[in-house]
């Protein structure tokens, strides 16, 4: 089997075993703590640019099939594993994950302690890395230091073009940063009849058509390289009611004077516990981010915290004290499980049939 190494920003070097693609593969090494759902989230566009690496230390092992691709064509930088299951069983099962990885031309390397270098990783933060496929290609790294080309993550991860995914109910329009498939399914379970536009939209592009409610998708990197996206928020959040998930949850705050950070290591994984702060209902989530909304700076807003993480009390909610708008950091669409906080998708429902009733109402006078 051919040798694969894994370069670390630190100096660090792990010699493992290569699968998947062939090249080179560089970006940020992030730990997803997931027992489950590798498929997903290597399709997941907000992995753009990233290493992922799992600590669950059996991958593979039931396969792939495109049912539970959540983007047409991964961009996840690199995968890491310890032990790339040698046969896959599931009677869903199309091609096994070093064939799909190979397909994408994506790099993997087995055989690590993946769980260590998580130890590392949270002892010292998200560190950039490199995947080679050689002793001198890791010495070559080491010598000249990491080259990450800086890139526009949410313009590789947005479509280009507007789309509909279209039904009977409710007109949403979902702006794409780098959307999962995962959010228009929990859409279309409940009829809504949706377009798909580019991270690109302005509100008057969205508002011309007709929407009854926004929603903002989750998406890759940080919230502060998406351009123009604050200006539409407020011009739309004024207009309809609006639903921010993710990468939508950091630009729905930073639009209304909030604040975000990069965080030291994020959170990735399907087992975070949020707790909603009215009612203490505590939901576990799956999350994927790797910067969050500042608490400090949400005081002096018109932004309620609405969720909160529990194990490191960063915001996982937000509200607009003024208008029908509201955002959560985790996915209530989650791809894999669990699916403690779907009932998010029907409160946006309701907050627009509740808005439009109102605005009939005032109507009448």
């Amino acid at each position: 089997m051919a040798k694969r190494y894994l370069v670390l920003e630190d100096g660090s070097v792990y010699e493992g075993t290569a699968f998947g693609g062939e090249h080179s593969g560089t970006g940020e090494l992030v730990f997803n703590t997931g027992m489950t759902g590798y498929q997903e989230s290597i399709t997941d566009q907000s992995y753009n640019g990233e290493i992922l690496m799992f600590t669950y230390p059996l991958i593979g092992n039931y396969g792939v099939n495109f049912d539970d691709n959540e983007s047409v064509t991964p961009t996840t930088a690199g995968v890491v594993v310890h032990e790339l299951a040698r046969l896959a069983s599931n009677w869903r099962n199309q091609m096994s994950l070093d064939e799909f990885l190979r397909q994408h031309d994506i790099p993997g390397i087995s055989g690590l302690d993946t769980r260590a270098i998580t130890k590392r990783i949270r002892a010292r933060g998200t560190m950039k890395s490199v995947l080679v496929n050689s002793k001198k290609e890791a010495q070559s790294v080491l010598e000249q230091g990491m080259q990450v080309s800086p890139k526009n993550l949410v313009m590789e991860s947005t479509t280009k073009n507007g789309y509909p995914n279209p039904n009977t109910g409710k007109r949403i329009v979902v702006v794409d940063f780098g959307l999962k498939h995962s959010i228009l399914r929990e859409l279309s379970k409940r009829k809504c009849n949706v377009v798909v536009l580019p991270a690109t939209a302005t509100a008057v592009q969205i508002l011309n058509y007709k929407p009854d409610g926004v929603l903002l998708s989750n998406g890759p990197g940080d919230p502060k390289d998406v351009q123009g996206a604050a200006t539409m928020i407020r011009t739309v959040e004024r207009t309809v009611p609006l639903f921010g998930i993710c990468l939508g949850h950091q630009l729905f705050a930073l639009a209304n004077g909030a604040d975000t950070f990069k965080m030291k290591f994020g959170h990735r994984g399907f087992n975070h516990p949020v707790r909603e702060i009215a009612t203490n209902r505590i939901d576990f989530t799956a999350q994927n981010h790797g910067y969050a909304v500042d608490a400090s700076s949400v005081a002096n807003t018109d932004l309620l915290v609405t969720h909160e993480e529990i194990n490191d009390d960063t915001i996982e909610g937000l509200r607009h004290k003024k208008y029908p708008a509201f955002s959560v950091q985790f996915h209530p669409d989650a791809a894999p499980g669990p699916h403690d906080s779907s009932h998010l998708f029907d409160e946006f429902l309701e907050s627009i049939t509740s808005y439009q009733r109102q605005k009939k109402i005032d109507i009448r006078g």
